[in-house]
C-alpha cells in the first residue's frame, strides 16, 4: 500500500530506492505487541504493523527474502528471550530487531536493571551469531493530550530511562538503534490507537520509515 499523504512516512517505492542493495536476506524480529504490529487500522495505511512492511520492501529488493516475526502480545523481556531468541537463533537471520521491555516497565514495580540485562542478552546472542541488530527506542505517549491518569509521569520518565538503556545496549554491541522518543508524530494522537496504549496502523508506518531510513544509512 503507498502512503503518499503523511511528511513522516514513505511510499513503498521510496523505500525500495533505499533499501536498494541492502545486503539482508533473512530477517527475523522478537520482542511484544510492538514487534508483533498491534494497533488500530487507519485508512491509507498498510495493515499489520511496522515489521510487515520493512520485510514487504525487503522483500521487493531481494525475492527470496525469508522473513520469521516471533514478537507476541504481552510478552516481558524474560519471557522473549527464554521463548523467542532460541528460536530466531535457529533461524540465523542476518537482520534482527529485538523490542522488548515495554511491558515491563508498565509494571508497577520496575527493575530496569533486570530488564536492561535480558535485552542486553538477546542482542549479544544475536551479534554473536552474526547479525546485523536493531533495536527501537519507543515513541512517548505522555507527548500527546491523551489522558494517561496519575501514572502519566512516571510512564514519561521510564519510557526515558527505557530508550537510554536500550541505546547504551546497542552501542556495546555494535547494534543500531531507532531513537524515537521524540520524533514529531509521538505528539500526535493519530499515532496511536484508541487504547492509548499501542501503537496505530498509521504509528506503525512512521516508524518502518523510520527503520528503513536507519537501515539506508
Amino acid at each position: 500500500m503507498t502512503v503518499v499523504t503523511d511528511q513522516y512516512c514513505l511510499d513503498d517505492d521510496e523505500a525500495v530506492q533505499l533499501l536498494r542493495g541492502a545486503p539482508w536476506h533473512r530477517f527475523a524480529v522478537i520482542g511484544d505487541s510492538m514487534a508483533e504490529g498491534i494497533g488500530d487500522d487507519v485508512s491509507g495505511y498498510p495493515t499489520g504493523g511496522w515489521a510487515a512492511t520493512v520485510a514487504r520492501v525487503l522483500g521487493r529488493v531481494h525475492p527470496d527474502l525469508a522473513y520469521l516475526n516471533l514478537g507476541e502480545r504481552g510478552r516481558f523481556a524474560a519471557e522473549v528471550r527464554e521463548q523467542q531468541l532460541p528460536r530466531a537463533l535457529a533461524f540465523r537471520p542476518d537482520l534482527a530487531v529485538v523490542l522488548a521491555g515495554g511491558n515491563d516497565f508498565l509494571r508497577r514495580r520496575f527493575d530496569i536493571d533486570v530488564m536492561a540485562a535480558e535485552i542486553d542478552a538477546m542482542v549479544g546472542a544475536l551479534r554473536d551469531q552474526g547479525s546485523d541488530v536493531i533495536t527501537y527506542g519507543l515513541m512517548d505517549i505522555t507527548r500527546t493530550d491523551l489522558d494517561l491518569g496519575e501514572g502519566g509521569a512516571t510512564l514519561g520518565e521510564r519510557l526515558r530511562a527505557y530508550n537510554q538503556i536500550v541505546g547504551e545496549v546497542a552501542r556495546r554491541h555494535g547494534a543500531g538503534h531507532v531513537v524515537m522518543i521524540d520524533h514529531p508524530a509521538a505528539g500526535e494522537r493519530s499515532t496511536y490507537s484508541a487504547d492509548g496504549l499501542h501503537l496505530s496502523a498509521r504509528g506503525h508506518a512512521v516508524v518502518a520509515a523510520a527503520m528503513i531510513r536507519r537501515l539506508a544509512t
